[in-house]
This record gives C-alpha cells, structure tokens and sequence, in this order.
C-alpha cells in the first residue's frame, strides 16, 4: 500500500490550537469554483461554567455539487484532536448530510461539526 499525501491533518500546539484538515476555502475555490462555507464561533460549555471567555472557530468547505466536505478548520481548544477524527471522514469522502446525520456527543465541542447548518 502507497502513503497518500492528500488531507493529511495538521496542528499547530499554540494558544489557542490550531487544527486543519484538506483544502483552506481559497484552495477549494481554486480546485471547484463555488463552495459552500460553514462557520461556527462558540464559547464551549466547560467556559460558561468556568467562567472563561474563550471562544473556539470551526470551518466546514464543502463542495456543492458532490456535497463532498472537502476541509475541516479549527482554532480553539482540543483542536489537534478533533482534526484527527475529522481526517478519517474526509478519507472516506463524507458528505455534509452525513455530517448532518451525526449525532453529537453532548456537550462538546467536536459537536459543533456536525450541528452547523448555516451558510457564510
């Protein structure tokens, strides 16, 4: 078996982490022209209770014609290993409504994934 280069994840172990996975939305327009852009901004559950104001970013690129999620973005905590998970769907070519179809382990902020219904 050949090592496939394509939708290796990435993490940057910062404050806060950094984590990608496939085509950056620029990328993505290179490769399909239009794409669809899911974001999410959110204050994770543990922070309400704790008291910290640290907010996580989520992004979800999709290409609109296969509804194929072509790359998955994150900066906030846990980043690094909610990416990991998020390689294998893009492996296996995972669809949007497949993300959709999810259900989420609650509360969470992997979640936030597979809850983003909205368009930017």
């Amino acid at each position: 078996m050949s090592v496939e280069y394509e939708d290796v994840p990435s993490a940057v172990f910062s404050q806060p982490p950094i984590g990608t996975v496939g085509l950056t939305e620029a990328e993505a327009r290179e490769r399909y022209g239009e794409v669809d852009v899911y974001k999410s901004s959110f204050r994770p559950l543990k922070h309400t209770v704790s008291g910290r104001d640290e907010r996580a970013f989520m992004k979800l690129v999709v290409d609109p014609r296969t509804d194929r999620v072509v790359g998955c973005h994150m900066m906030g905590p846990d980043a690094g290993e909610i990416i990991q998970g998020l390689a294998i769907a893009l492996k296996c070519n995972a669809t949007k409504a497949q993300f959709d179809a999810t259900i989420g382990i609650h509360p969470s902020a992997a979640e936030e994934f597979v809850t983003m219904r909205t368009k930017s």
